[in-house]
């Protein structure tokens, strides 16, 4: 949370040097902030961009000692950086899930590849 502002001013540049619309937005209260692109998803040279500009911002926030997941947690899009945050903790929780949920019908896929 100390680095909050600085993160959005940060993610604010990368914004504003990309010829692609977007906004910031969130619930900072409680440490959250989401970016909204204005893609066309038929064109790879965007998805290229934002892909990249997200990952800067994942990269940033976690350098900030932030988080990649946020309230509405990491589904798919975050695995790979959920594993470099929490490193062998995702085995632990991979087990946990596993034992709870044997069959994997809870949620398949999300979070756990």
């Amino acid at each position: 949370m100390s680095r909050l502002a600085e993160c959005i001013a940060e993610t604010k540049a990368d914004l504003e040097a990309s010829a692609i619309p977007a906004t910031i937005l969130g619930h900072v209260g409680d440490g959250n902030f989401h970016v909204v692109f204005s893609i066309d998803p038929n064109a790879p040279e965007e998805i290229e961009e934002v892909t990249a500009i997200n990952a800067r911002l994942v990269r940033r926030a976690l350098d900030m000692d932030g988080t990649c997941t946020g309230e509405h947690g990491i589904g798919l899009g975050k695995q790979e950086w959920l594993v470099e945050e929490l490193g062998v903790g995702v085995d632990l929780m991979r087990s946990i899930k596993q034992a709870i949920d044997p069959k994997n019908i809870l949620n398949p896929g999300k979070i756990f590849s």
